[in-house]
């Protein structure tokens, strides 16, 4: 069934390419359990900024600020889904913390965003994708049910079995999360120490060191010369021993 689903949906996608005007995407709603795992998924809490892009009847945001105490804003295309979403967030009793906004995914500004959650096509992911490492901060979580992002393995993945018939959904929802790496390829120099780093999305090779690990701006390496652990603030690593590295131009 759920293969039936991605066939219909990149037959939709090949159609809305055809049109070459903008994006008109199928709303399928996502089911209940599944809204909740990718919340859980993404370790959503009171102090977090959902952003649902593509957010149909608002369940989603309106799930983040009833189940997880966070404030959210949902991102629709359909002018009627948006209305019916303030309604929704009404009748939930969440419309001072759930907002929505008529809008094209693609342009929209999300940057502010700690969580962000999406249903979208993999074309219009593709398209999402650089804006995700150009405009949120490093240890933003992405949040994807059914499709992948393309070259930028998942941070963790999880599959789970649908509980009963839902609308254009088969019987198992597979859900990816990605946490924005902070960009740290180049040299960095400072307290004795000078370090050449390679980065492919969060994998990162640090030169002479034998692991590296980056989780957000979160950084550790393993050298011959000890272990290394910092947090990167834009072009200076601050190390917990208190270290400062820098990037050179």
């Amino acid at each position: 069934m759920r293969a039936l689903l991605c066939l219909f949906l990149v037959a939709l996608a090949c159609a809305a390419r055809a049109q070459d005007t903008e994006w008109r995407v199928p709303f399928i709603s996502t089911p209940g359990e599944v809204v909740e795992r990718m919340l859980a998924l993404a370790n959503t809490g009171r102090d977090d900024y959902v952003v649902d892009l593509g957010s149909g009847d608002g369940r989603i945001v309106i799930t983040a600020a009833r189940r997880f105490g966070a404030r959210g804003l949902g991102i629709e295309l359909d002018e009627a889904l948006v209305r019916a979403s303030r309604e929704n967030a009404r009748r939930a009793g969440v419309a001072d913390r759930a907002s929505f906004a008529q809008g094209d995914v693609l342009t929209a500004d999300f940057s502010a965003a700690t969580v962000v959650t999406l249903y979208l096509l993999p074309e219009l992911i593709g398209r999402l994708q650089p804006r995700f490492l150009a405009y949120l901060k490093p240890g933003t979580r992405v949040v994807s049910h059914a499709f992948r992002m393309t070259g930028w393995r998942p941070d963790a993945s999880q599959t789970l079995q649908v509980a009963g018939p839902h609308p254009g959904q088969g019987d198992e929802s597979t859900l990816y999360l990605w946490i924005v790496p902070a960009a740290v390829r180049g040299v960095w120099a400072g307290g004795g120490m000078r370090v050449r780093i390679e980065q492919n999305y969060q994998e990162i090779d640090v030169e002479g060191a034998t692991e590296a690990t980056l989780r957000g701006a979160d950084i550790a390496w393993r050298s011959p010369a000890g272990r290394f652990r910092g947090r990167v603030e834009g072009d200076r690593i601050i190390g917990d021993d208190a270290r400062v590295l820098a990037r050179e131009r």
